[in-house]
This record gives C-alpha cells, sequence and structure tokens, in this order.
C-alpha cells in the first residue's frame, strides 16, 4: 500500500502534539492516516461507508 498523506511532513509536525495519547481501550491506528482518509472524504464528497 502507498504512503500517500493529504497532510505534508510539516504539516503533521504541527499537528501531532495535540493527538490523544495515552488513552484506555483499543490500540489506536495511525493517526495520521486515519486523518488522511478523513480528509479525503471531505474534499471528495464520496459517501463515508465508501
Amino acid at each position: 500500500m502507498a504512503e500517500l498523506f493529504w497532510l505534508s511532513d510539516e504539516q503533521w509536525q504541527a499537528m501531532a502534539p495535540f493527538m490523544p495519547t495515552n488513552q484506555p481501550g483499543a490500540r489506536r491506528k495511525d493517526d495520521r492516516t486515519i486523518l488522511s482518509g478523513i480528509l479525503h472524504v471531505i474534499k471528495c464528497g464520496c459517501r463515508w461507508k465508501d
């Protein structure tokens, strides 16, 4: 799988300190990948379940 992100390295470095850490529950996935997926859905207008 290609490592494609909507955020540049500089943008991610600015946002990374604000991501939650050490929360109870299931292990978190990669925040940058999840955020890129959310931005893709918002920008492209596709249905969330797609």
